[in-house]
């Protein structure tokens, strides 16, 4: 039954990631251009030029539409006349209108094709009517042109979507940057000579040589040599990482001072680098539900805009002049273009995901991360996750001087490859303790070890070890750490108990810090281990967390999380993304921790490459931050119109307060500007 259950939770998992990952890129509505992003649908770096050419083309030949225009002369007290000037006029806006407004005029076919109006339709909609009307006064030789109005929201327009498509690509090559900070060449070891070779050229299994200060060309693993290697730029790890003999060591991170021969594991696009790229592109491109707000919001001002430039048409036609009146529409129609709408989401998204990379934070599904700011409940496992997976001394209790105790105690069990007597020997080597001699060294099967050392005869063993000197345990401290699951070592010397040793998983420094972030940010902590209930009541009372679940068998995690989801908690699964990846599957957002170099894993949304579980509430702390980033962004985008359209509309036109087409241009860059700056902030806030 159990078995039947582990499949079938592997079996869904694993098609549940692929829906969430695989499928969407597919759907086909989804290869229609997005409402308010038609124009940065495309690819950004070809744009930028083409937005480039077209703005200052546009811009050349509005200076002498400026210059010709009656409206400005007039504001300006010059004048100049030239023969068939409206029709010379006429001929340079035809130029800007169908070169310079080309992206806008595809956009809103694009847009009108997929019934999905947003921005492009509005920008389109507002310099065709200005464009075609002014063209008809032309024709028929009255009514006020709107020439300049048309060349200069053009040319503003145009700059805003080269500032727009520049930000969202600088912040998205960010990470790309690295790429060409790696080494492009390397020096091979060829038998007794070193040859300098294009790092292209490597191949698994060639050996380099990597110097003091220089880059290490391609993810390996170190054959000789010992050093210090800086990751920091990868994996977010601050301190240097010591590298020796065996330690894996990623391409592009900096040697320090030793020289290191580094045997190639991987190249090109299997190494951590373009795995981390690769992930970094996936998640900027998949769609957010933030995202989907922002083209619903696009949609409604069309809408509104729509509406409200026909009854201002109408209401000034009847009240004022049909110029007025369609000046008025299209001052209404060019305010509500929420051009800043297309940069509020995307440039987020771009700044999150390179910042989140640097922390050794990668997102494999933007939807789920977005969750993470919903999280109220998050799940540790607790072996390699919570602890170090590793047996280690963790209690001492000392009846006579602890350094004593530890010196005797390290002398007798470094004879020993006994698990318990290398963790005891590794314990005292911390604290800088140095063995001394042992004569008449024997094991006791079952009980322990003996030896004489300083003419003192110390035995090291089992509870067993007691019974044969008749000692019983009466210290407190010692049934305490029996009572909690703990593996308690005796020590006699000269038939007297002296002290005892207590050994689990020793808990990570980081794990207490992690818990307390996440308590005080509102989330309760929960925790799953397949230990015994007194080990896991031990560990969970150390560290704080709220409730655990014990003795749980592989299969049976994903349980727990369904539990905790049908008591109406949104589950973070924090895990090693092995035996853990149903769980992980079946969280609102499954969390894969210390996947080092290997990053490519399926069940996660979130991977976190170092074993770090304090990186656990910076995931949802970015979470946050990049939400209320982008809310504030929609406002800023799209607020303004709850002031800006009626004053376009000419509400207030009784009180001398009249919006010009070019002034109601400005005002949408100005909070172009604003998003921009205000999702920059992102990169000042602290994790």
């Amino acid at each position: 039954m159990h078995e039947k259950h582990e499949d079938h939770h592997k079996h869904t998992g694993h098609v549940h990631k692929h829906e969430k990952h695989h499928e969407h890129p597919h759907k086909p509505e989804e290869h229609h251009h997005k409402p308010s992003e038609d124009h940065k649908g495309h690819d950004h770096a070809a744009h930028i030029e083409e937005f480039k050419k077209r703005f200052i083309v546009s811009v050349i030949l509005t200076v002498p539409v400026l210059l010709l225009s009656e409206m400005i002369q007039r504001w300006f007290g010059f004048s100049i006349t030239i023969p068939f000037q409206k029709w010379v006029l006429l001929l340079l806006s035809s130029v800007i209108y169908f070169y310079g407004g080309y992206p806008f005029l595809k956009g809103l076919i694009s847009e009108i094709k997929n019934r999905q109006p947003g921005m492009m339709t509005l920008i389109g909609t507002a310099i065709s009517v200005a464009f075609f009307y002014s063209a008809f006064t032309v024709f028929v030789g009255f009514g006020k042109e709107f020439f300049w109005e048309l060349a200069t929201l053009i040319d503003v327009m145009l700059l805003g979507h080269y500032i727009e498509a520049k930000s969202v690509l600088g912040a998205s090559r960010a990470l790309e940057e690295l790429v060409k900070i790696m080494p492009t060449t390397a020096h091979l070891i060829k038998g007794e000579e070193i040859v300098d070779v294009k790092v292209s050229d490597l191949k698994k299994g060639d050996v380099v040589l990597v110097k003091p200060g220089e880059k290490i060309p391609s993810d390996g693993i170190v054959i000789e040599g010992e050093s210090y290697v800086n990751e920091a730029l990868l994996t977010g790890e601050s301190k240097p990482v010591l590298k020796k003999r065996g330690s894996k060591v990623i391409g592009g991170s900096i040697n320090q001072e030793g020289v290191l021969r580094v045997k190639i594991e991987k190249t090109g696009e299997e190494t951590y680098l373009s795995q981390v790229i690769k992930l970094v592109k996936q998640a900027q491109e998949s769609k957010s539900r933030t995202q989907d707000l922002a083209n619903k919001t696009a949609a409604a001002l069309f809408y509104i805009a729509m509406a409200v430039g026909i009854i201002t048409y109408t209401v000034w036609f009847f009240i004022e002049t049909p110029d007025f009146a369609l000046e008025r529409a299209v001052t209404v129609l060019v305010i509500a273009c929420p051009h800043a709408l297309g940069l509020a989401v995307p440039l987020v998204v771009a700044i999150s995901t390179s910042m989140t990379a640097k922390n050794g934070i990668l997102i494999r599904d933007r939807r789920a991360f977005e969750q993470a700011k919903d999280l109220n409940a998050v799940i540790f496992d607790k072996t390699g996750t919570l602890t170090e997976g590793k047996f280690g001394v963790t209690d001492i209790v000392s009846f006579i001087d602890e350094d004593e105790l530890l010196q005797l105690s390290m002398s007798i069990e470094r004879n020993s490859e006994h698990i318990i007597a290398k963790a005891i020997t590794n314990y005292a080597k911390e604290k800088g303790i140095k063995p001394l001699d042992v004569k008449d060294y024997k094991t006791i099967p079952g009980k322990g070890a003996f030896g004489v050392v300083d003419g003192k005869q110390v035995y090291v063993g089992s509870p067993n070890l007691l019974k044969e000197f008749g000692i019983e345990i009466e210290d407190e401290r010692i049934k305490r750490l029996q009572e909690e699951g703990k593996t308690v070592v005796f020590v006699v010397i000269d038939g007297q108990l002296s002290g005892a040793f207590a050994l689990s998983d020793r808990i990570k420094p980081e794990s207490y810090e992690a818990v307390k972030q996440l308590k005080e940010m509102g989330v309760k902590v929960f925790m799953l281990t397949g230990d015994a209930e007194e080990v896991a009541r031990s560990v969970s009372q150390e560290l704080g967390i709220d409730d655990y679940f014990a003795q749980v068998l592989p299969h049976e995690k994903a349980q727990k999380v369904e539990l905790l989801k049908n008591q109406g908690y949104k589950v973070g699964m924090v895990g090693d993304g092995i035996n853990d990846a149903p769980a992980l599957v079946t969280a609102d957002v499954g969390i894969a921790i210390g996947a080092g170099t290997d990053v490519a894993i399926e069940s996660a949304d979130v991977i976190l490459v170092k074993s770090n579980p304090a990186d656990v509430p910076k995931v949802i702390k970015i979470s946050r931050m990049t939400f209320s980033k982008m809310v504030q962004n929609l406002w800023w985008a799209a607020g303004y119109n709850i002031v800006a359209i009626p004053l376009a509309a000419g509400v207030l036109y009784n009180y001398g307060i009249v919006i010009q087409p070019a002034v109601g241009a400005i005002l949408m860059s100005i909070s172009t500007v604003i998003v921009s700056l205000n999702s920059q902030t992102l990169k000042l806030s602290k994790v």
